[in-house]
């Protein structure tokens, strides 16, 4: 039996009528994210910022209220980053990289997190946290590993050049061909996954080559992976940190890499027996990508 008990915020939420343990933990609250959705799980956001004290204001502004944890991972900044993003919100938690790198940043910020679900997103407001929203409904809906793309569905960009553009579709094949999987956007930033699945993604990588990594290693661990389409704005303020060349090299030297090495996953892991990758992408879409 369960009676209703009002919290400090006026909700109404079950309380169980037990004093055992089990059956307390099993009842959750439930946080409302929409008009027709909430969630028990919590999330943190980590960003990884280097000189982005300019655009924290706009990344910062269209995070969701029910966000339950900002990480801000700052890597050697020499302007306002760490002030400002202290200055928007005072319970976020800033940490000084000590590594270099967007890769060694995230490692940093995913060690940190305290929340059920992370969700890490770009800090040059290229990356909309209205989205986030979509990457928490896909992890609750039972996906373990949420990818977004630019190049499916409602998907885009207003930011990627003609070279990296065709730069990622050239990997995305090559990685698709190799690992049996159906990405339609490899080298992209928002991401969002299940904490428990932290030890199958072992980062060990320290440059913008951690996305194509994460996304490799969530295939060879039999993650259930979902892609969520994304739309991508231009960078607002400074410039950006990637090469299209140097870290297409990086990227390729990495998908070798992986393709002839065993996946090692931590005892702990909960992963058993490693069911083939699911994606959202329609079979038209594979065939695309594929074929292109």
């Amino acid at each position: 039996m369960a009676r209703d008990v009002t919290t400090s915020q006026g909700d109404r939420r079950q309380k169980p009528e037990t004093d055992n343990p089990a059956s307390v933990r099993t009842m959750l609250l439930y946080r409302p994210v929409s008009a027709a959705f909430a969630i028990a799980p919590t999330v943190s956001v980590v960003i990884p910022a280097r000189n982005e004290g300019a655009n924290l204001p706009h990344v910062f502004a269209s995070l969701p209220a029910w966000v339950d944890e900002i990480i801000v991972v700052d890597g050697h900044s020499v302007d306002d980053t760490v002030a400002v993003a202290q200055a928007l919100c005072p319970t976020a938690r800033v940490i000084a990289q000590s590594g270099r790198g967007k890769g060694d940043a995230l490692q940093a910020g995913f060690t940190a997190a305290t929340g059920d679900i992370i969700v890490s997103m770009d800090a040059d407001g290229s990356t909309d946290g209205a989205e986030i929203i979509q990457f928490v409904g896909a992890l609750v809906a039972g996906a373990d590993f949420a990818k977004g793309s630019r190049f499916t569905g409602s998907g885009g960009s207003d930011d990627i050049t003609v070279s990296r553009r065709y730069g990622n579709r050239l990997l995305g094949m090559l990685v698709n061909r190799m690992f049996r999987t159906q990405f339609t956007d490899l080298c992209y930033g928002y991401n969002a996954f299940w904490t428990r699945h932290l030890s199958a993604l072992r980062i060990d990588c320290p440059g913008f080559e951690v996305e194509t990594l994460m996304n490799i290693r969530a295939a060879k661990a039999g993650l259930r992976i979902q892609e969520i389409p994304s739309f991508e704005r231009p960078r607002l303020y400074g410039e950006s940190n990637l090469s299209a060349i140097g870290d297409g090299w990086r990227i390729l030297r990495l998908i070798i890499r992986e393709k002839f090495t065993r996946l090692l996953v931590s005892d702990a892991s909960p992963l058993t027996a490693a069911p083939p990758p699911v994606l959202s992408s329609s079979p038209a879409e594979a065939a695309e990508v594929e074929g292109a």
